[in-house]
């Protein structure tokens, strides 16, 4: 009787450690089989800026690499919280993930009070994919080549100039604020809709200086109507090189746009490593890196700690322009 409650007690043992072991084995195959189903990027803006862009790009090599499709959503509205929401009422499974720029990130939770998400809450960094820096142009009629020269005209004439941005609140804005700031410079402000505003109206003298993107300033720079005169990335760029930084003359100033990957928090960790060291792996590819170039964009691939740290320095940085500007929104 004994050795038969006994066989049957061991019998039951065998079956649930045997479970255990599928249910293990299961889990591990699901880690190692991901992705099983097509992911999906949230971009926060309308198809063609530069995050979508970006996403676009790392979507079709991401597919390939992970021979899976890589689908991309635009939720644009309410200041990133159309998209923030689209994440949120999505599993945190790692199929759904948002790239976005700095600005949703770390400008507007500095700006308006009452936004719906707390970027450092509600996400997870996965992988810094690139930055973007933003070159300062002035109008050929002002006598200037360098930047120094610039500040030094700036401040023997103050309120004489203007400079145009995309938007009140814009990482073009909060630059140039944050410059006007570090230096005690006083430039008018005038604000567009994006840099298919601003551009023109520098090129026709209306403002005469503005932050813009290297490719959208190359041709306007060949038939001498603006001048470049420095960056706002921290190191001179790979785009040029023979272009300063502004950094070289305020220290520590750096504002270039970043673009980066953010999944829900509580997705699991061993998707966002992977996807993290595949678009790391596709940002080192010559090719990649060559084409993004031609668009003004510096490929960069950084791990989730990178990323994370990245944002963390930045919204300290805009918050500091920020304040400069008093600029609050309800």
């Amino acid at each position: 009787m004994y050795f038969k409650i006994f066989n049957s007690l061991f019998r039951s043992c065998i079956g649930i450690a045997a479970g255990s072991l599928a249910m293990g084995l299961s889990a591990s195959s699901v880690a190692a089989e991901y992705p099983v189903r097509p992911i999906t990027f949230v971009v926060p803006y309308s198809p063609g800026g530069l995050p979508d862009t970006v996403a676009r790009l790392v979507a079709e090599a991401l597919g390939k690499k992970l021979n899976q499709s890589v689908v991309v959503e635009n939720k644009p509205g309410a200041n990133g919280v159309v998209a923030a929401n689209t994440i949120k009422n999505n599993p945190a499974d790692g199929y759904t993930f948002l790239v976005t720029d700095g600005s949703m990130i770390s400008i507007n939770p500095h700006i308006y009070k009452n936004l719906s998400y707390d970027p450092f809450k509600d996400f997870v960094p996965v992988s810094l994919i690139a930055t973007s820096p933003l070159f300062l142009a002035v109008h050929s009629s002002l006598n200037v080549t360098t930047l120094q020269q610039f500040i030094d005209l700036v401040k023997a004439n103050p309120n004489k100039y203007s400079y145009g941005s995309s938007g009140v609140g814009s990482t073009h804005h909060l630059a140039m604020e944050a410059l006007k700031s570090e230096l005690g410079l006083n430039l008018t402000h005038v604000p567009y809709r994006g840099s298919s505003q601003s551009i023109p109206a520098l090129v026709g003298n209306q403002i005469q200086v503005a932050f813009a993107a290297l490719p959208s300033l190359k041709g306007y720079v060949e038939q001498g109507k603006v001048r470049i005169l420095a960056s706002n990335s921290l190191h001179r760029s790979e785009l040029d090189k023979d272009i300063p930084t502004i950094s070289e003359v305020v220290p520590n100033y750096g504002f270039a746009v970043s673009v980066g990957i953010l999944a829900r928090t509580g997705s699991p960790e061993s998707v966002v490593r992977k996807i993290g060291s595949a678009v790391a792996e596709i940002a080192k590819v010559p090719a990649f890196k060559q084409h993004m170039a031609t668009l003004g964009i510096e490929a960069v691939g950084g791990d989730a700690k990178a990323y994370g740290a990245n944002t963390r320095e930045e919204s300290d940085r805009y918050l500091k322009a920020i304040e400069h500007a008093k600029i609050s929104i309800d």
